[in-house]
């Protein structure tokens, strides 16, 4: 059980470290959805 503890306490850390990074590639692949939704108009 500690060790399901500890390893959702560190994957918890790595996301609020690096959510910020995980928007841009968000925003990067609705943006390239976006212009090859335009692209096929």
């Amino acid at each position: 059980m500690q060790t399901l503890q500890h390893s959702y306490q560190g994957f918890s850390l790595l996301m609020t470290l690096n959510w910020d990074r995980l928007l841009y590639l968000l925003t990067i692949a609705c943006a390239l959805a976006a212009g090859a939704w335009l692209g096929s108009l």
